[in-house]
């Protein structure tokens, strides 16, 4: 383990103007706050930030994450809280532990593809802050360099799927190649033990075939015979890693010793027409294994790689893989970009994020200024989407935009229809709020609960809307025939005899109509009316003086009730297009829309009250208003003569009261919506005849 004073040292090695005072204090800190804490190794479990932060200086990254490294595990682990953190290393510090810990919170789900991926991209987006990510993967990678100490083989296999899954295509997504191979060796290990004693012991006979420095042999053979065509050129060489070996022999379905690319050489020279030299030379030397050739010189790579790839069969029947490139070419590649992330992956990259990942390597190798690094490494590649996270860590992927029921929907269909709020980060919030990157979501829900109307206002998922529509058309249909059924009894109960089954056949027949629910739905819709429903029934009754005529209902479009829905404009508060109005929902009877002022709403506690707005076409509407006039002639007609004006109907009027000087009257009209209303009482209550005028 680091002693305090080493780390430091490292740090002011490639930073001397790295604050000493904050590395100090974290490390006591730290010390402190873990105490007797112990490892599944025995060490103090003090020395795992200890070295996930000297991982951490090989990066040459700055004073505040070599900080963070060594509180990352402060809060979740010991009663160190994140307002200490922040009164004690400041507001960079403490937002970086604070990232680092929500991330170590997620329960990985990596039974599948899909759900690694998801948890993937969760960590890019959740890491405004590059150093976030990459203390994280200076954790994960110290945790499996120590992961044979721990004594359950089930729970290391998970570990090392979980790094396989999920942290190693992380670090090559992001140019740490290093951290990558060292992952996937030691995950390999754990996951696939056999075979990666075999591909050891194998690789290792190879060596010693070859007296055990064939890498250096063959090397510096290369070298020597460029040289000798005048080529200077830089050579080098390394033997791939047990895991990337495997993958090959199981995906080509070959052998070890079938594979081409075992061992790999890089030849750098100073000019691309070198490049061409060199490519012969090699050629006419050792025979080129057809099908190996990619000449990305002449023919760049979409995310700008460029090199020479062959692979020649060498001496005893070895297959040897070449790299040919400039200087130029491979300080491009070694950028982020081709290292193991851009050449080896066959998807396209876009330039701005080849860009991203070159800027970020960049700085870090030359140890630039935090400020520097935050405005070059933004994570901009899901900036469109969301990820949040259940109470038990699985990870659902959203729009961006999406609320606790697009959430619920995501989770179960169940739980969606269920759902009556939400708890985010522990707080009770209305379904309707936006989620934010990696917010813990739970929805609350009562069985009791069913899909609303209004949800589709914030629901923008499909599955959430496919699911609440579904869920209204089914209630529709259900509301439709109830409703139906109770405005044909009482259409039926004005006819003047009974009427059995054969009428109701005939009334079918004459109306056109399959069966006796499309007869209600029909009703209901107000497709046929009373007076064609009661001549069905019994011939030429609508025109009989003797039988009461139903009431013409309204026609109004209304936004927030089910399609087809019956409903009526509540009499005692007349609302007209523009107020604002609400439904009153009571059973088996039609929606009573009231406006939201109306003092009858405060005897209505036993209903259910429903959001509403008028319709995108409604217009019309009839309103009560109370005027008081002068007691003097010509003033009724005044009155008449600025409704006129207006372009106002008056349907009725009764006087209420008067005496000598005064007298008032209710005066119902038909106006076009609430504005018109407006103006119309602004007229009145100008004119010389009227004391006062207002809405009854």
């Amino acid at each position: 383990m680091l002693r305090q004073y080493e780390l430091v040292d490292r740090v002011l090695s490639y930073d001397p103007d790295a604050d000493e005072a904050l590395l100090n204090r974290a490390y006591v800190f730290s010390m402190q706050a873990h105490g007797s804490q112990k490892r599944a190794s025995g060490d103090p479990y003090f020395s795992h930030p200890i070295e996930v932060a000297g991982i951490l200086t090989d990066l040459h990254l700055d004073d505040e994450t070599i900080a963070t490294a060594i509180l990352h595990d402060t809060i979740e682990d010991t009663v160190a809280t994140p307002e200490v953190i922040l009164a004690r290393f400041g507001p960079a510090v403490a937002r970086m532990v604070d990232g680092v810990t929500k991330l170590s919170k997620i329960e990985a789900q990596t039974e599948n593809e899909r759900a690694a991926e998801n948890l993937r991209k969760f960590l890019l987006a959740m890491s405004d802050d590059i150093r976030v990510l990459l203390v994280k993967l200076a954790d994960r990678l110290h945790n499996m360099r120590t992961l044979h100490h721990i004594a359950n083989p089930d729970k290391r296999k998970r570990i090392a799927r979980e790094t396989m899954d999920i942290y190693a295509p992380l670090a090559e997504r992001i140019g740490m190649y290093e951290f990558m191979k060292e992952m996937q060796t030691l995950a390999f290990q754990q996951l696939e033990p056999e075979a990666y004693e075999s591909i050891v012991k194998r690789l290792a006979a190879l060596q010693d075939e070859g007296g055990g420095d064939r890498i250096d042999k063959i090397g510096s053979g290369l070298k020597q015979l460029l040289g000798r065509a005048g080529i200077e050129a830089e050579v080098s060489g390394r033997e791939k890693h047990p895991y990337s070996i495997w993958k090959k022999m199981s995906e080509r379905h070959v052998s070890l010793e079938q594979l081409s690319d075992i061992m790999a050489f890089r030849a750098i020279v100073d000019t691309e027409e070198e490049c061409y030299r060199a490519l012969g030379i090699i050629h006419r030397k050792w025979p080129m294994v057809p099908g190996r050739f990619k000449d990305y010189i002449s023919t760049p790579k979409r995310n700008g790689y460029r090199s020479i790839h062959t692979s020649v069969i060498h001496a005893e029947n070895m297959r040897v893989e070449i790299q040919i490139r400039t200087q130029a070419m491979h300080a491009q590649a070694e950028y982020g970009m081709a290292a193991h992330w851009a050449y080896k992956q066959d998807a396209v990259r876009p330039d701005t994020q080849v860009r991203w990942i070159r800027d970020l390597v960049e700085i870090l190798d030359n140890a630039e200024s935090p400020e520097e690094l935050l405005e070059h490494t933004r994570m901009a590649m899901y900036q469109d989407r969301i990820f949040a996270f259940t109470p038990r860590g699985e990870l659902h992927q959203l729009p961006k935009g999406a609320t606790p029921i697009d959430f619920a929907y995501a989770v179960h269909t169940d739980l969606g229809d269920q759902a009556v709020g939400a708890k985010v980060n522990g707080r009770v919030v209305p379904l309707r709020t936006e989620i934010e990157n990696g917010d813990q979501v739970q929805i609350l829900r009562s069985k009791a609960q069913t899909p609303q109307p209004n949800w589709l206002n914030f629901a923008i998922t499909g599955k959430a809307r496919a699911a609440i529509r579904r869920h209204l058309r089914h209630k529709e249909r259900d509301e439709t025939a109830r409703m139906g059924r109770k405005l044909y009894d009482e259409i039926v109960a004005r006819l003047p005899v009974p009427v059995g089954d054969d009428a109701l056949r005939d009334a079918l027949k004459r109306l056109g109509l399959s069966d006796e629910a499309a007869l209600m739905e029909a009703i209901a819709r107000k497709t046929v009316s009373d007076a064609d429903v009661m001549d069905a029934l019994m011939p030429g009754s609508a025109q009989s003086p003797d039988i009461e005529r139903p009431p013409q209902r309204q026609a109004i479009s209304i936004k927030g009730l089910t399609p087809g829905m019956a409903f009526d404009l509540a009499g005692c508060c007349r609302p007209v297009p523009g107020d604002r109005i609400v439904g009153v929902r009571r059973p088996d009877q039609p929606i009573e829309v009231h406006a939201i002022s109306c003092g009858r709403l405060a005897q209505s506690d036993d209903a259910d009250w429903v959001d509403l707005a008028w319709g995108d076409k409604a217009e019309g509407g009839t309103a009560r208003i109370d005027i008081t006039l002068k007691n003097e002639p010509g003033a009724l007609g005044a009155v008449a003569t600025i409704i006129g004006a207006h372009k106002a109907n008056i349907l009725n009027i009764r006087l209420d009261t008067r005496d000598t000087t005064f007298h008032t009257n209710q005066i119902d009209l038909e106006v076009r919506d609430a504005a018109h209303l407006m103006r119309l009482l602004a007229a009145l209550r100008a004119a010389e005849a009227v004391s006062a005028a207002d809405r009854g």
